[in-house]
């Protein structure tokens, strides 16, 4: 049996085509997948991508660890800021790409791919025990990917008021 995000049902219940994605059962659209596109692009939309995998990296080298393992400086990054960079091998080749968004200077939450979910975590925990580093995977969070031109509007009214006020002055991403 696929794994199934905690939205599983709630896709189930709104008729979305179901399909295996990386082992999961996943939503491919809920109807027309023109006008949904159309949805987004105008208006907003909400993608499930529970299935993605989250990794808290914690420990007072966290960010030498980042930059040893991905082609971009995490030097760069402020506090709830992200970026989208690249997991490099030993020869500096690209193993895969992912997203780290940095919580604080000892603490960097990533998001691997679903279908290299496995091989990205024993590559990250074999280079972390090195830097004495703590790898973490976060199988108990959901994650969703909010887009389109309408969700600075729409959000506030879902959020506690201190978190709608910092997704205000968010910028894309």
């Amino acid at each position: 049996m696929a794994k199934r995000t905690p939205f599983y049902d709630l896709h189930v219940q709104a008729n979305a085509k179901i399909v295996d994605f990386a082992g999961w059962d996943m939503p491919l659209h809920y109807g027309s997948q023109l006008e949904e596109h159309h949805d987004v692009r105008r208006h907003a939309g909400v993608f499930d991508v529970s299935h993605m995998g989250g990794v808290d990296c914690r420990g007072d080298n966290a960010a030498a660890y980042l930059r040893y393992l991905i082609a971009n400086n995490v030097d760069r990054l402020t506090d709830c800021k992200a970026l989208y960079t690249c997991m490099l091998n030993e020869q500096g080749g690209v193993l895969d790409d992912l997203i780290v968004y940095k919580v604080t200077d000892k603490f960097f939450r990533i998001v691997v791919n679903a279908g290299t979910r496995e091989k990205d975590l024993a590559w990250m925990r074999k280079h972390a025990v090195s830097f004495g580093v703590e790898i973490k995977e976060r199988n108990d969070l959901a994650m969703l990917a909010i887009q389109g031109p309408a969700v600075k509007k729409l959000l506030p009214q879902f959020m506690p008021a201190g978190t709608a006020e910092q997704l205000v002055h968010l910028k894309p991403f």
